[in-house]
């Protein structure tokens, strides 16, 4: 949670504002977030992210997630802070609260999920795309960071426990304790960063690494589901691990797509994968 209040917009009464957008094209779901100019989330556009998460979830015809915020300066700011300035403490425990199940959604989806870091991904804005699996950023196009102690706070939804699992403990305490703002090219040293584009070409890049985990290039299913294994397993002792990984290798031999697999290596053709 953190960083730049959002520019504040005049809704009628009674008339709920769209923050956050989902589409479906070409095998991609594309989520959204749109309250420029930092896209900076309040329980409502968290609630709409909650949606919009569970909408791409069901969507048969979405086989990859790609996250991003609208514009080209933020990614996301995080926390509206003019909105926490003004609610009560029980309020702002519920909307931490919220929030980590919200992300926590995001993270268990059997799709994967890419950030598409188009600005500035700072504060709460880093805590969802730590959410994502993978992260592409846009070259020169912001700063990466979790500067909640100079609010005085901790980065509250998923934060502390994200940043430890990719960057180790050492560095994870290090950035926050310090709360030092840093570039994608330094983010991508650290592992935050998977991917970093040409801003001439960024979006169109972005959708086109996505589309490589889609059928017919790929058993969408199964990177679905070695992401599920990752992620779970990642998280209990290892004997356990392996038993979730068993649990979806089985699925995935009663899958369509493995079968296509299967048999176009036994018949030395490129496998046409259908997600199924």
């Amino acid at each position: 949670m953190t960083a730049t209040a959002s520019r504040k917009t005049d809704v009628p009464a009674g008339e709920a504002r769209k923050l956050v957008h989902y589409t479906a094209q070409d095998g991609v779901g594309i989520i959204e977030l749109d309250d420029p100019p930092a896209n900076t989330y309040t329980y409502e556009m968290n609630r709409q992210l909650d949606e919009a998460i569970l909408t791409a979830r069901m969507d048969d015809a979405a086989h990859v997630i790609v996250l991003r915020g609208k514009g080209e300066k933020f990614f996301s700011a995080g926390a509206n802070i003019k909105m926490l300035t003004s609610v009560t403490p029980r309020f702002k425990y519920f909307f931490c609260l919220h929030a980590n199940e919200t992300l926590n959604r995001l993270e268990h989806t059997p799709k994967l999920t890419i950030a598409a870091l188009n600005g500035h991904t700072v504060g709460g804005g880093l805590e969802i795309a730590m959410a994502c699996d993978l992260r592409l950023a846009c070259k020169d196009g912001g700063q990466v960071g979790l500067p909640e102690v100079t609010l005085g706070v901790l980065p509250g939804t998923g934060g502390t426990q994200r940043l430890v699992r990719i960057v180790g403990k050492s560095r994870a305490i290090e950035l926050m304790a310090t709360g030092r703002l840093f570039s994608f090219e330094v983010a991508k040293e650290y592992g935050i960063v998977n991917e970093i584009f040409p801003k001439e070409t960024y979006w169109k890049q972005v959708l086109d690494y996505a589309r490589q985990f889609c059928p017919p290039n790929k058993a969408s299913k199964a990177v679905g589901l070695i992401k599920r294994s990752v992620t779970s397993g990642a998280e209990v002792p290892f004997e356990s691990a392996l038993a979730i990984e068993r649990e979806l290798q089985q699925q995935l031999f009663q899958s369509e797509d493995a079968k296509e697999g299967l048999t176009a290596y036994v018949e030395k053709r490129t496998p046409q994968f259908k997600g199924k």
